[in-house]
């Protein structure tokens, strides 16, 4: 399928409380639903993905981090999403926590969720399916996966990459 590939970084930042911070899109791809904020990597000047996660943290939540203010969770790549683009995400856990709710931003609205109020909320399936069980599973180590979405409801994921404790 000849369609244009994309690179973004999602960040998982997380308040006193350990409630995680998503931003309710305002914009495509995944508009309306809630999600980790971030953003796409700026490859026609070469920047790496600890330095566009930093760069969409200052951006939009106005944190200033650097890249050991985080931990590569997972890798997630995913072939024709909504038939429009193939994407490879890079999931950061970032280590400072947050001591209040972002103001709202041209992305979207924010809010801070704990991790079981997510089945409440309006996800990506994508993210609903797999993404958000692996970060769970796997905060504060690695996994690396690989969604095939055909559409219709139907996605066939691959584990390629696994270290939990």
């Amino acid at each position: 399928m000849a369609l244009p590939y994309k690179i973004s970084t999602l960040l998982y930042c997380f308040n006193e409380r350990d409630e995680v911070l998503l931003l309710a899109r305002r914009k495509e791809p995944n508009l309306g639903l809630w999600s980790p904020c971030g953003g796409k990597l700026k490859t026609d000047t070469g920047e790496s993905p600890y330095a566009c996660a930093c760069r969409e943290a200052q951006e939009e939540i106005g944190l200033s981090i650097s890249p050991r203010d985080l931990h590569l969770t997972g890798l997630v790549s995913e072939h024709g999403y909504e038939g429009q683009a193939h994407w490879l995400m890079f999931l950061f856990e970032v280590h400072k926590r947050l001591a209040k709710l972002p103001p709202p931003h041209a992305e979207g609205r924010f809010g801070f969720f704990p991790g079981g109020a997510l089945d409440q909320l309006s996800l990506p399936q994508t993210d609903r399916e797999q993404i958000w069980p692996l970060f769970w599973r796997h905060r504060g180590c690695f996994f690396a996966a690989h969604c095939h979405c055909h559409g219709h409801s139907r996605n066939e994921w691959t584990i390629e990459e696994s270290s939990v404790p």
